[in-house]
């Protein structure tokens, strides 16, 4: 049976794909939905990079039978593009991915929160809890309330050096989250939420210019693309996608 990886954003865990989940695997896929390192129950994410993400996916692939597809949401967008040379997945699925070096924000909210990351002291080698305000307010904005406090209940500290390299790409000498020149090694389609503020249509048309793949755009849909009303028509695109276009079928 194939097998997708499907990789959580900031301050989430395995969890995030509940729902999202259920369509692929009623369709007969693997799906595997790992917590990130530090992202447990017990886990600890100070000091954590992007990079030991994107390794820690790297293995989990490497023990698999077959090349996977990968899949990932908002940061877990990321560190799947970061993965993918390494991993050589049949395909790749990105849901409103944070960009990667040298992708620039198109947006004034974008460049706030850039700055005021920027700000924070000592951000470098701390834990960041989760902001609820922001949370309910720009990524679960279009999520029904019973779903959403749910998902705000279970939200978990983020790494400060991962969201920094994130955001602040252009203060990182080792350029930690560049994927690379040229096309990604993958068919690739990458998703936006019309009115998505985190993650806006213009930046994440860059992101998909940048990696050689086919930008998609949900109309009347925000950031929480794998939960908020409409997640199913994104499950349906990116299963049809994938048994169709990339011919990837149970």
């Amino acid at each position: 049976m194939p097998t997708i990886v499907m990789t959580h954003g900031a301050f989430c865990a395995g969890w995030a794909f509940e729902a999202f989940r259920v369509p692929f695997e009623a369709r007969g896929w693997t799906v595997l939905a790992p917590d990130l390192p530090g992202h447990g129950e017990r886990g600890g994410v100070a000091g954590l990079s992007m990079s030991d993400y994107a390794k820690s996916l790297v293995s989990l692939c490497e023990n698999l039978p077959e090349r996977p597809v990968l899949l990932g949401h908002s940061m877990g967008g990321l560190v799947s593009q970061m993965a993918a040379r390494r991993v050589s997945p049949q395909a790749l699925v990105l849901i409103a991915p944070s960009a990667p070096w040298g992708v620039t924000g198109s947006s004034i909210e974008e460049a706030i929160t850039a700055f005021g990351v920027h700000m924070v002291d000592p951000f470098w080698a701390s834990a960041v809890s989760p902001d609820r305000h922001l949370m309910r307010h720009h990524s679960l904005d279009r999520t029904p309330k019973p779903r959403r406090d749910a998902i705000l209940d279970r939200l978990r500290p983020e790494s400060g050096r991962a969201v920094r390299e994130v955001l602040n790409w252009w203060l990182d000498p080792f350029m930690t989250t560049s994927v690379g020149s040229g096309p990604l090694p993958a068919p690739s389609l990458v998703f936006a939420g019309e009115r998505d503020v985190v993650h806006p249509v213009a930046t994440v048309r860059q992101t998909a210019e940048r990696i050689g793949g086919t930008l998609r755009i949900m109309p009347g849909m925000s950031h929480w693309l794998i939960g908020e009303e409409g997640w199913e028509d994104v499950a349906e695109a990116t299963l049809s996608w994938l048994e169709t276009e990339v011919r990837l079928a149970v």
